[in-house]
């Protein structure tokens, strides 16, 4: 039993020494315009879930779910995040899909997260990606509205739609 778990101590250390070795000497790439390796996007898929499930506090969406708000977010959603993130219903090439990770394309995949988790993800942003803070740049208000409407993408209602540009 004890030279088992003296090759398990073993195979761990020698596991991280590798990783180490291979990330301190350049092989692991970090260029924007290839795919990440299925390890990779293993562990940072995992990550950003836990991440965002441990820290985004449960709270309740302060802003009403109507064609004014909904229109505002959109709004809001079109002048600072459509570059990275595209339109609804609307075909056009992003920056976010050059960005490494690639942003999140919301006509291919919609946001399918509560609001208060795309609220938490709006307001402080995602660490090693092309996704900013944007506590610092629109006040909690705002923020609640894109989330609200980030919420209802797959099925806004006609008249906010018609207002898509």
């Amino acid at each position: 039993m004890r030279k088992f778990l003296a090759g398990i101590v073993f195979a761990i250390v020698a596991g991280g020494l590798g990783a180490y070795f291979y990330t301190r000497d350049g092989h692991m790439p970090i260029n924007a315009d290839v795919s990440p390796g299925r390890v990779e996007t293993y562990f940072a898929t995992r990550a950003f879930d836990a991440t965002v499930d441990r820290q985004a506090p449960k709270i309740n969406n302060p802003v009403q779910v109507n064609d004014e708000n909904l229109k505002s977010g959109l709004a809001i959603y079109s002048m600072n995040c459509a570059v990275c993130h595209g339109m609804p219903g609307k075909v056009m090439k992003t920056i976010g899909t050059g960005s490494y990770p690639p942003a999140p394309q919301f006509n291919d995949d919609p946001p399918d997260m509560p609001d208060y988790q795309n609220f938490w993800i709006i307001k402080h942003g995602v660490r090693y990606t092309a996704m900013p803070s944007w506590g610092k740049m629109l006040n909690d208000e705002e923020i609640w509205k894109v989330s609200t409407f980030l919420t209802r993408w797959k099925d806004l209602p006609s008249s906010v739609k018609a207002s898509v540009q």
